[in-house]
């Protein structure tokens, strides 16, 4: 979009500005009373059969105001860790539990250690013994049985016995709904527990004890994020500004909404955003796809199919710099604000477009198959042709140039989009998500990057209950050097390795497009599959 913007509502510090024609949507939620019905937490709204899900998870709301009981507690265990020497967090949760911490901590600057991985190289990077004597560990899980996150607090309860600190009780702090095995376990070792409001699912939890809590330790002023979403809170039921229902609005309007920072001070937003739409919109063949742009502008960021929208911390309504693309729809705000509208927007977005946003039918598919894999061992595989460092598999071509060639034309069609998935270290190989911007310049559709099993808690609903038209690229590795999860019969990297294949077998079993690329020297593949994506017309 080039010319002017056409629409601006802004209400309790935060503005939504658009040249999209949502008056259509916006008038629906409006005449509907939806603004108002969400407010007073009605679970009737999104149908019959979402109503019973939905009467247990319209906690969000104004979950806000509970969350104020965990300042002084947090600010006190904070002082208490300083007195001991302890001056940094790392974060053990996945999805809901550690992309919001991630938000704040990346725009407040706070250094936290987001371990959403099972890639033995990047856990292993956070075990080495100068780093452990000054740490502490947040364990962040609603069902208290997350596999990724169990692994994790073995590894680090492991280590730090392995570097002298015999009672590491006192290291872990615990996030967990009332009732979960986290909870008991917490309260039988004397470890800090800080329940969460159990009525929020994850991916709506931002500002609950799971956002809260490591941002807190770490620094964060939290009361003042508490404060901002109070503010904002003001708007929800207005009959004139509503930012949310316009946003909710523009989310619904095309198949596909491409997100940015703009540069204004929130960082980040677009991945906890990703999770919220996707898993909460991705479902009965239907929903909006979010795409997370590297930059404002960034390539595949416009396309008949999609929203261009950019997200920041101004209240200028507009990114800066005369060079920048006019995008779609700007969201400026405060943070605090920025996690309730969108928020609000997605659970209105839900109701325009027909779906149960708060369900995620399908996430546990792959998670089943992982299961089914650690206990009956990896199936056979034979790579189709093998390039330099690169097996390559379910591709007909014999180069890797020639496979992703493959995966070009697969997505030339209408509705088709792209994800790469890849289960490596999202530090140390972190040059590879290079690859999606390649990707996006030389094809019409839309291109998606996720970091396995990281995407798993959140594209990966809608890889599986979307719209039946991804083309996927699996990216696996080598491993270096391995670690044993205490108490496991398995590793780390047998652990990944096994949810890679069952991610596999999900996608598959759809009969969707899908080529792995695997890597048996990460740095050379890495290279090469960059070079290769470069190469093509």
């Amino acid at each position: 979009m080039s010319e002017p913007m056409g629409k601006m509502e802004a209400a309790g510090g935060l503005a939504v500005t658009t040249g999209v024609d949502v008056n259509a949507g916006v008038e629906r939620l409006r005449s509907e009373g939806v603004p108002a019905k969400v407010a007073a937490k009605d679970a009737t709204l999104w149908g019959p059969e979402a109503e019973e899900e939905a009467s247990i998870r319209l906690g969000w709301v104004d979950t806000f105001v509970q969350s104020k009981e965990l300042v002084v507690p947090l600010a006190k265990l904070r002082a208490e860790f300083a007195e001991q020497g302890i001056d940094h967090i790392a974060l053990a949760g996945m999805g809901g539990s550690s992309l919001a911490p991630e938000v704040i901590s990346r725009t407040l600057d706070l250094g936290i250690s987001i371990l959403d991985t099972t890639d033995p190289g990047q856990i292993l990077a956070e075990l080495g013994e100068a780093s452990l004597r000054r740490t502490a560990v947040v364990v962040s899980s609603k069902s208290g049985s997350t596999v990724e996150t169990d692994s994790q607090r073995r590894a680090f309860e492991a280590a730090f016995k392995g570097v002298g600190i015999e009672d590491s009780t006192k290291r872990f702090v615990f996030v967990t709904d009332p009732g979960s095995a986290l909870e008991k376990l917490a309260t039988e070792q004397g470890s800090h527990l800080f329940l969460a409001d159990a009525n929020v699912g994850g991916r709506y939890s931002a500002l609950t004890a799971f956002g809260l809590v490591p941002t807190a330790l770490a620094g964060a002023d939290i009361a003042e994020l508490i404060d901002q979403a109070e503010e904002f809170a003001t708007s929800i039921t207005s009959e004139d500004d509503n930012p949310a229902v316009v946003l909710g609005a523009v989310i619904a309007a095309k198949p596909t909404i491409t997100i940015a920072d703009d540069g204004t001070g929130v960082v980040g937003l677009g991945d906890w955003a990703e999770q919220l739409i996707a898993e909460s919109l991705g479902k009965d063949g239907k929903g909006t796809l979010p795409v997370v742009l590297e930059g404002p502008a960034a390539a595949g960021a416009r396309g008949a199919d999609r929203v261009y929208a950019t997200v920041g911390g101004s209240s200028t309504g507009l990114p800066s710099g005369s060079a920048l693309a006019m995008p779609d729809v700007v969201v400026n705000g405060p943070l605090g604000a920025q996690f309730l509208a969108w928020e609000l927007a997605t659970a209105y977005a839900g109701y325009l477009i027909g779906i149960d946003p708060f369900n995620q039918p399908n996430v546990t598919e792959s998670k089943e198959n992982t299961n089914r894999i650690l206990a009956d061992g990896l199936p056979e595989e034979r790579p189709h042709a093998v390039d330099g460092a690169v097996e390559i598999y379910g591709s007909h071509a014999g180069t890797v140039a020639g496979a992703l060639g493959e995966i070009l034309t697969n997505a030339d069609r209408e509705d088709a989009y792209i994800a790469v998935l890849a289960y490596l270290d999202r530090i140390d190989d972190a040059a590879l998500a290079g690859l999606r911007a390649e990707l996006a310049d030389r094809t019409g559709a839309p291109v998606t990057w996720g970091w396995g099993p990281r995407f798993l808690h959140s594209t990966g609903q809608f890889h599986k209950g979307g719209r039946q038209t991804g083309v996927f690229v699996q990216i696996t590795g080598e491993v270096g050097e391995d670690l044993l999860i205490p108490g496991r019969d398995y590793t780390f990297a047998g652990l990944q390795a096994a949810q890679a294949a069952g991610d596999r077998q999900a996608l598959e079993s759809r009969e969707r497009p899908l080529v792995r690329f695997h890597l048996t020297n990460r740095k050379h593949g890495v290279n090469q599959l960059l070079h290769a994506v470069r190469e093509l017309s």
